[in-house]
């Protein structure tokens, strides 16, 4: 690779690291008071800071999928896929750092080669999972997360949340086996082997044990009874909707958790 080159993808490389990290004290500040003024405000400027780097990376094309990715962050869809309103304002921050890790995982491609850099149809396939232990995982969650994006998009929101659901618990899952059930003893861990565990009590294993901070306590009803719909449904026994909010919602506590088991995204 050309040195010039390869001198410019670090660069923009480091540049939208430094945008992850504006946008992850942007949110937990969102969180904690999303009308202070000066949140607002440190909100609006990351935006437009990720716009202008956006614009940049896809050439000035609003056709590029990063560009067109960077204004779905804004909107939430119906049921038939059309544009009613704009999202939430810490729903959008998760949006825009998803785009942000895209563009990282572009840049790393073509780290491989020209034949490894995005078009501007679609994304590339991202190594997002190279943090996962297990090697034989990897190639199965990155297909089941793309197999998941594609569900939210085609707002098939009941099959996104599963898939999305599934690659959560695997991810857990292999990561409370590197650590082994002899160091989770001091976690309170259940008889039987973790592949037992139920899901959420894998969720709580690895909190306690340090692996994942807080972040699945906002999964929905629907995300963690996920294997089981029954007990989603309640007594009432009437199958329970899975809705937009629900998938993305799922989707968002997926990407806290690769973080937290993969500190250096």
């Amino acid at each position: 690779m050309d040195e010039s080159l390869q001198t410019q993808i670090e660069t923009y490389r480091s540049h939208l690291e430094g945008l992850i990290r504006r946008g992850q004290k942007v949110r937990d500040a969102l969180a904690i008071d999303s009308s202070n003024e000066s949140t607002i405000a440190a909100t609006r400027a990351w935006q437009e800071d990720c716009g202008v780097t956006i614009n940049q990376l896809s050439g000035g094309s609003k056709a590029h999928w990063l560009a067109r990715a960077f204004s779905e962050a804004f909107l939430m869809r119906s049921k038939a896929g059309r544009a009613i309103e704009t999202a939430e304002p810490t729903e959008i921050v998760n949006r825009l750092l998803d785009v942000l890790e895209q563009a990282i995982a572009s840049l790393s491609g073509m780290d491989d080669g020209p034949a490894a850099t995005a078009s501007p149809e679609g994304p590339p396939s991202p190594r997002r999972f190279d943090f996962v232990h297990n090697p034989e995982l990897r190639p199965v969650v990155e297909q089941v997360y793309a197999d998941s994006r594609r569900a939210l998009e085609q707002g098939d929101y009941e099959q996104a949340l599963c898939t999305t659901c599934g690659i959560l618990e695997a991810i857990v899952t292999d990561a409370l086996e590197l650590k082994g059930l002899n160091a989770l003893t001091e976690s309170g861990v259940p008889a039987g082997k973790i592949a037992d565990w139920t899901f959420e009590t894998r969720l709580a294993i690895a909190e306690k044990a340090g692996l994942i901070r807080g972040g699945a306590a906002r999964l929905p009803k629907a995300a963690r009874t996920y294997r089981d719909p029954a007990k989603a449904n309640g007594e009432s026994g009437q199958k329970v909707t899975v809705s937009e909010r629900d998938a993305r919602q799922a989707g968002q506590v997926l990407r806290v958790v690769m973080r937290d088991l993969d500190p250096g995204r």
